[in-house]
């Protein structure tokens, strides 16, 4: 049972976090002090842009901000893609610590929380982080190998939290999908508004995650290739 539980729950599309984790285009190579003192100011630029008006900030406002050229941005970033991997690098480890320390609580539905907490709470700090957790893209090399590691910490807490009978065990993951979805639709609808009210909406959602809750549901999950094509919607991708 558990077994079957595991291949059920850890079957989930190339997810958001694919986005984060490489190290861009420069590769190991050693920049020189002026080219390392412009990368880290575009760097902080960028943070600050798409922390307050998303990912699709100006990046000829993130020059600027910089104080260097467009060019000297596209000469460190070609994409904006590359971009966004390094600045949220950091918070997509924090993710992976988040799952990893999860895991270490004796308590299944604690360690199933720490997680969706560390992830939503970052969503809600980060109108840059809450489009990326909404997003999927198609990711490579290490940016893969940190998706997968988040796909399977993801699982793992799920399926202890079941068998421990905490958490309801028709949940899937790709509920788990469509619960960050909703949860960055509060966040952008509460900006500046009321910037905690997401935590009383997660936690009225986890409740219906809990096992002595749970009633027959009247539609299956979505497949595989309909979360695909829902994400696709979604994220603006043909």
């Amino acid at each position: 049972m558990f077994r079957e539980t595991v291949a059920r729950n850890m079957r989930t599309p190339s997810g958001w976090y694919a986005q984060g984790m490489t190290s861009g285009p420069e590769g190991p190579r050693t920049l020189r002090r002026d080219g390392r003192r412009n990368r880290d100011a575009l760097l902080a630029a960028a943070r600050e842009a798409f922390a307050e008006h998303g990912l699709g900030a100006s990046l000829e406002g993130v020059a600027r901000a910089a104080g260097v050229a467009i060019g000297t941005l596209y000469r460190h970033f070609p994409t904006r893609g590359d971009l966004v991997r390094a600045v949220f690098a950091d918070k997509l480890r924090i993710v992976v610590d988040a799952g990893e320390r999860g895991l270490e609580l004796d308590d299944a539905w604690e360690g199933f929380l720490l997680f969706l907490e560390t992830l939503c709470g970052l969503q809600a700090e980060d109108r840059g982080f809450n489009d990326l957790a909404s997003f999927n893209r198609p990711a490579t090399g290490e940016a893969a190998e940190v998706r997968d590691r988040v796909n399977e910490l993801w699982g793992r807490l799920l399926v202890r939290a079941q068998e421990c009978g905490v958490v309801r065990r028709d949940l899937v993951l790709q509920d788990m999908t469509i619960l960050v979805w909703s949860h960055s639709r509060i966040i952008e609808a509460t900006y500046g508004i009321a910037p905690r009210a997401w935590r009383r909406h997660l936690h009225l959602m986890l409740d219906a995650y809990r096992a002595e809750h749970a009633h027959p549901l009247p539609e299956p999950p979505l497949t595989d290739a309909e979360l695909d094509l829902a994400t696709a919607r979604i994220s603006g991708a043909s």
